[in-house]
């Protein structure tokens, strides 16, 4: 493989989060969001919400972007009590440089200044980004049904105020060729320069000329078409990259990797993530767990009929909840929610009507045909053809984080 090949691939894998970014931004701009303004989505997720990847339908979410080239922003998170409440926010490399709310924060709420990488300023409540560009995303868990309102009470305490900003871009997306992906990847990368511990890594990628500003006319014919074989390089490693999991898989389910939503060098992990999980927390804030299934990109058949049996005394220890959400998965390797006449879309600790057996263990019925109408309650209900299935624990106890817990695996019934 030439150099220029290999720096092209190498280079897909590096930017791929800033252009995941960028994207996500740019369709919540045309969506009629501001920069630095607060957007509280009052619904829980359904299959029409396709924004972002392996959502969720047990939180209300709320989603900012913000440029602190324009100057520093004010947070204010309210009393959320017991309710679990998160706002995480990301550098533009998608690295969560910080989690406000009930695990580190407190319950009690408050007001925090998040500040640029030169902007002068301290202060006991100040946040300081690595980069100017910040997705701002908060959570805001919804009990059931009957929550709603008072969720809904809650997201609206979460605000910003934050001067105006231009909207950046517009930028390339994942699936544009090789010049534009890399030119609008170069643009991110000056606007959001990366850090030095990341030089040796940059050095590779040198050929290309991504940090002097990308110019495309200046390779030749059968140098573009080799930056083009390394993009597409990068595409299928980042498919194959693991997506949430990128840690160990034991009994059929993936674990996180501890440098989750924080990835320090692992670029590759940023990258599938980026993908099939963007946005994701740090396995201290919640841990994903995806299930390991025999279909080709580790799915399983929903023709099957499958379950999930947790023991009497083997419940996931959490401090908060837990979730085993449902996917379809699209060619690209993202995953939305399936379409049931259920209209459910997950079963968790707080699901109602939940049946527990005699002896206090629990059955989970997976599958596109109904387990019985004496099981429908604890049905998750999939498409007739392959889907995947992710465990989110979140406040995860020292037992899960540390691997002295494990999931029992998905059976053929």
């Amino acid at each position: 493989m030439s150099d220029l090949r290999t720096a092209a691939r190498d280079a897909y894998i590096y930017t791929l989060p800033l252009i995941e970014v960028a994207t996500t931004r740019q369709r919540g701009l045309g969506l009629g969001q501001t920069m630095g303004t607060i957007t509280h989505v009052r619904n829980l997720a359904t299959p029409k919400h396709r924004a972002v990847t392996t959502p969720n339908t047990d939180t209300l979410y709320s989603t900012a972007h913000i440029d602190l080239s324009a100057g520093p922003v004010t947070i204010t998170l309210p009393p959320a009590g017991e309710r679990y409440l998160s706002l995480a926010l990301m550098d533009a490399y998608t690295n969560n440089f910080a989690v406000l709310g009930t695990r580190t924060t407190g319950p009690d709420g408050g007001t925090f200044r998040l500040v640029g990488p030169r902007e002068a300023a301290e202060g006991w409540n100040l946040i300081r980004s690595p980069t100017d560009h910040v997705w701002a995303l908060a959570r805001v868990l919804v009990e059931g049904p009957h929550d709603l309102d008072a969720a809904r009470q809650v997201q609206a305490g979460v605000s910003l105020q934050a001067p105006a900003a231009a909207p950046p871009g517009p930028y390339a997306g994942r699936k544009a060729d090789w010049a534009e992906y890399f030119a609008s990847a170069a643009k991110l990368m000056a606007a959001n320069p990366p850090p030095v511990t990341d030089l040796g890594y940059l050095q590779g990628l040198a050929p290309l000329g991504l940090l002097e500003g990308f110019d495309p006319g200046r390779f030749s014919a059968d140098e573009a078409a080799e930056i083009a074989a390394g993009l597409e390089d990068g595409r299928k490693a980042v498919r194959g990259g693991g997506g949430l999991g990128g840690g160990a898989s034991i009994q059929g389910w993936s674990y996180p990797s501890a440098k989750l939503g924080d990835f320090e060098q692992d670029y590759g992990l940023r990258a599938a993530v980026a993908l099939g999980g963007l946005a994701a927390l740090p396995p201290t804030e919640a841990m994903y767990l995806q299930g390991q299934g025999p279909e080709p990109g580790k799915l399983f058949d929903g023709r099957k009929a499958w379950r999930l049996h947790f023991p009497a005394d083997g419940h996931l220890p959490v401090d908060s909840f837990w979730s085993l959400s449902l996917y379809e998965a699209t060619d690209d390797g993202q995953y939305f929610f399936w379409d049931n006449p259920l209209n459910r879309y997950a079963i968790g600790d707080r699901s109602p009507g939940l049946v527990a057996n005699a002896d206090g263990s629990l059955d989970i019925w997976i599958g596109n045909e109904s387990p019985g109408a004496e099981r429908e309650a604890n049905w998750l209900p999939a498409p007739p053809a392959p889907f995947a299935v992710f465990m989110r624990a979140y406040l995860p106890r020292a037992e899960l984080l540390q691997g002295y817990y494990r999931m029992p695996p998905l059976e053929v019934v």
